[in-house]
């Protein structure tokens, strides 16, 4: 377990299932790294899923850069985001692309993400998800996130995944490679908050 040093300020994590796809993998991977994030201590961590989020494909008349949000579910979506000091990501890779699920729910807002890092938990095939969180970093820098280097990869994820109870079980090395990205993550969440401060007007 990662040791913080006290004296740093509580962040709140939000770790986001990506894929929305019935029948997906995703939850069960979340949940092995919100275990993981919550013993590391260094944030409160929440978890949330964009299959519950639910949110239509762009369905708001204004830019999101205005803020002006005309549907509730995008009022709901904004405040979840809004109130996270960093992310994490768990996705894996369609077509060796960002999910359409994890574009959305990124483009559908603007300020609210912006001065945030951002890690990614990526899973899949013999590419571990990669491709696709490549494709993802583009887009979030856009927004003014920090993607860092620091991820986990999971190629071959279904192998580690316990046939009796579901569970996703992988080795010791991953467990070590997600506590070091949670401390990376916790450094850049610190270094970026007087970024996040309201600016006077």
């Amino acid at each position: 377990m990662s040791v913080v040093a006290s004296t740093d300020p509580r962040h709140r994590l939000q770790v986001i299932v990506a894929s929305t796809r019935p029948g997906r993998s995703g939850p069960v991977v979340a949940n092995w790294f919100r275990d993981i994030a919550i013993a590391h201590d260094g944030f409160d961590v929440e978890l949330t899923d964009l299959a519950t989020v639910d949110l239509p494909l762009l369905d708001e008349p204004g830019h999101p850069r205005f803020g002006n949000y005309q549907h509730e579910h995008t009022v709901r979506w904004s405040a979840v985001v809004d109130a996270a000091d960093a992310f994490v990501f768990v996705t894996p890779e369609y077509d060796y692309a960002t999910p359409a699920s994890l574009m959305n729910a990124l483009q559908v807002l603007a300020n609210e993400w912006a001065y945030k890092p951002v890690g990614f938990v990526s899973y899949g095939g013999i590419s571990g998800g990669l491709r696709g969180v490549q494709m993802t970093k583009q887009v979030v820098t856009t927004l003014r996130m920090m993607p860092i280097p620091e991820a986990v990869v999971l190629p071959f994820f279904a192998r580690q995944v316990d046939a009796a109870t579901g569970e996703f079980v992988p080795g010791k090395d991953s467990e070590v490679i997600a506590s070091q990205m949670l401390d990376e993550l916790h450094r850049w969440s610190v270094a970026l908050a007087p970024l996040r401060q309201p600016q006077p007007v």
